[in-house]
């Protein structure tokens, strides 16, 4: 499974690397830090599984999504980010995300979302 990371803190990238690079079978195809390089490296690379943040320089993550999702429909996206308000979570989901995640309270579930993708793959959605 090809997972593209995006978020604006090295030390976030490494984190979410060091959780998910555990799993055989996942292959992390691209970081990058802003907006911009999201958006290029999600046509370049066609991932399975982007985890994104909300506030990243240049476009923020909903942006980035809403962009996206007019093109592809199949990557999977999780938004990852310490703005967990009501707000953004039903923007991520307007704008084409799986899931939305708290930095502070949900980070582990990341895990769980990539071990049921990589079991059942691409087609069903994990209850989380």
């Amino acid at each position: 499974m090809k997972v593209l990371i995006a978020d604006d803190s090295r030390l976030m990238r490494e984190r979410i690397r060091e959780a998910i690079s555990t799993f055989s079978g996942v292959e992390i195809v691209y970081e990058t830090e802003t907006g911009l390089q999201t958006l290029a490296a999600l046509y370049k690379y066609n991932p399975d599984l982007a985890i994104i943040d909300i506030r990243m320089p240049d476009k923020n993550g909903l942006e980035v999504m809403k962009e996206f999702r007019t093109k592809n429909k199949t990557t999977k996206i999780i938004v990852l980010t310490n703005y967990a308000y009501d707000q953004y979570k039903d923007r991520a989901f307007e704008n084409g995300a799986d899931y939305f995640f708290s930095k502070s309270e949900d980070f582990e579930k990341i895990a769980t979302v990539v071990a049921t993708l990589l079991k059942y793959g691409n087609s069903k959605r994990p209850v989380i």
